[in-house]
């Protein structure tokens, strides 16, 4: 068993669980850390999809009472209905573009400057945000209509691009139209569940032929470590931004971005291109 490629397994999966809902991008963190561990074969393809489906899966767990009482009144409480069909069609923008563009952006955009690049554009734009009048007129995900939750999935769109990050995209887009940072948080969540468990199918089935039952080590340890971490992640997520603005995720986002891109101009890192 090799000890190294656990190693990886295990920092790749808590960066994955520790960046997959904050608006950092884990995507982007994934693509930049793989290609420093060079690990960006073949098998880390199907080895990202598992740690993906372990955060989600960790979101699922964390609200697991809110997804059951949403099951159980699918089918009489009006209330749990809304809730789901507001769900629904903010996921319908990223299922449909992601269906007719999933190919072309992973072939040209998935590269650590194309990631560095949308960091920075990406925390400019947070930094633009929280300096905007703040007056939300939506305090829970009672109040969504379904023009909002239509907004916040085009919103989400935008994060097919990678480094932009889902949970950003559709934080951001939920603040712009007029979500408390609360509810844009915690539909951000709700809706991250149909999203990934979509791209992690559909990934899945694409690279159907990658699996090996010799890598199933090296899946799980990175599975819990992506699992665990996201967990912490969630629940420390939601407790920051009661009282804090997402400002030092912007500076975050530009100070990693800038660095990737100084290393490259410099060439002090050799960074794949597309």
């Amino acid at each position: 068993m090799d000890i190294t490629l656990l190693l990886k397994a295990a920092l790749l999966g808590v960066v994955e669980g520790l960046t997959e809902f904050l608006p950092i991008s884990s995507t982007g963190h994934l693509i930049i850390l793989g290609d420093l561990l060079n690990y960006n074969d073949e098998t880390s393809k199907v080895f990202k999809i598992v740690i993906q489906l372990a955060a989600i899966l960790a979101v699922c767990w964390d609200y697991r009472e809110r997804l059951i009482k949403m099951a159980r009144g699918l089918s009489s409480e009006p209330a749990e209905q809304r809730f789901a069909s507001l769900v629904f069609i903010a996921f319908l923008p990223a299922a449909v573009l992601g269906l007719m563009f999933h190919s072309t952006i992973k072939a040209l955009l998935f590269n650590p400057i194309t990631v560095a690049s949308a960091l920075i554009v990406g925390g400019l734009i947070i930094l633009y945000v929280e300096r905007r009048a703040y007056h939300p007129s939506i305090n829970s995900v009672d109040e969504m209509r379904w023009q909002d939750a239509l907004k916040v999935g085009f919103a989400q769109a935008l994060a097919m691009i990678p480094g932009t990050s889902r949970s950003g995209a559709t934080i951001m887009g939920g603040l712009i139209f007029g979500l408390s940072r609360k509810t844009a948080a915690e539909f951000s969540f709700f809706l991250a569940i149909p999203t990934m468990f979509a791209a992690t199918a559909y990934d899945l089935y694409k690279n159907w032929a990658l699996l090996r039952i010799e890598d199933l080590p090296v899946f799980a340890v990175g599975f819990v470590a992506s699992f665990i971490a996201a967990m912490w992640a969630v629940k420390s997520f939601i407790k920051f931004i009661s009282n804090h603005t997402f400002v030092v995720f912007a500076w975050y986002r530009i100070v990693f971005g800038a660095i990737v891109l100084l290393t490259a101009y410099t060439g002090a890192v050799s960074w794949s291109h597309p």
